[in-house]
């Protein structure tokens, strides 16, 4: 449906990403606050012409937080929330989520002054979100990470000893 001629989308969908890091072992995620409201939420946005959904997620990823790295060009899951709109009204919104392993972080970034931005340990960051939904995707990224990293180590012991 067209805005602006009296009509009004049901439902808005939403591109967002899950920055993520390993530090001392362990899978952290980093967190911005909403503007309006100042809940703990992950960077995300509209569809925008000429960019994949996973292209729009690391965009976001930047503007929001400041940060970049590698996305993953698949959705690790989906949640459901609330949008408030600036004349008011709350359109439901879907958002896809793909992973973001952060390799810079900048000091300065574009929404930095509308923004704060956290990293957390999984269980703070599932803790620090309000949709059950965004808890759950969190949740079972740490779990996929984990998997993806005892896999590995298995394969170094299974092959013997490691080449240089």
């Amino acid at each position: 449906m067209a805005r602006g001629q009296g009509t009004r989308k049901l439902t808005g969908t939403q591109y967002g990403a899950l920055p993520w890091r390993l530090r001392n072992d362990e899978v952290q995620v980093l967190l911005v606050t909403s503007r309006q409201s100042r809940r703990w939420i992950l960077p995300k946005g509209w569809p925008m012409d000429g960019l994949k959904p996973a292209q729009v997620a690391a965009r976001e990823a930047e503007e929001e937080a400041g940060v970049t790295g590698t996305i993953d060009k698949t959705a690790i899951g989906r949640y459901r929330y609330m949008k408030m709109l600036r004349d008011g009204v709350e359109l439901p919104c879907r958002v896809e989520v793909f992973a973001l392993k952060v390799t810079d972080e900048s000091p300065d970034w574009d929404e930095m002054d509308a923004r704060t931005r956290r990293w957390c340990s999984v269980a703070d960051a599932a803790g620090a979100v309000v949709e059950p939904e965004l808890k759950l995707v969190i949740r079972r990224f740490a779990v996929r990470v984990a998997q993806l990293k005892r896999r590995k180590q298995a394969m170094v012991v299974s092959h013997g000893r490691r080449t240089a």
